[in-house]
């Protein structure tokens, strides 16, 4: 298993990425460098402004284009649509749910209205 600043690195990683490569654009690379928990959230608060960046209207109609990426060191085009709900976004929440667990191990006081957030 990868470790917490890992699971960190790969989720915000196809939060932002899976946004860009849905609006027709590759994302920039970002290192993964970060290990403080400070680091950390600057990283998540980073990725959201960088979804927050995409309008609706760069995304929209984006369920048939082709999008390209690496599985298991080969290429694998999936149309947008399959892309999201086929890769990327089983991709995202596998590893914010691991992330979250292991903070919960580690004894870090999260709750489930952390990981789902608030119900409004």
């Amino acid at each position: 298993m990868f470790p917490l600043s890992r699971q960190v690195h790969v989720a915000t990683d196809f939060a932002r990425g899976t946004v860009a490569r849905l609006a027709g654009v590759e994302p920039p690379k970002w290192d993964d460098n970060e290990k403080s928990f400070a680091e950390l959230i600057a990283r998540v608060d980073r990725a959201i402004e960088a979804v927050k960046s995409f309008s609706a209207a760069q995304v929209d109609g984006s369920e048939t284009r082709s999008v390209t990426r690496p599985v298991r060191g080969e290429p694998k085009v999936f149309t947008g649509i399959n892309y999201l709900l086929q890769y990327s976004l089983p991709n995202f929440y596998f590893h914010t749910t691991t992330a979250y667990a292991i903070l919960r191990h580690n004894g870090v006081d999260v709750g489930k209205g952390d990981f789902i957030g608030a119900l409004d």
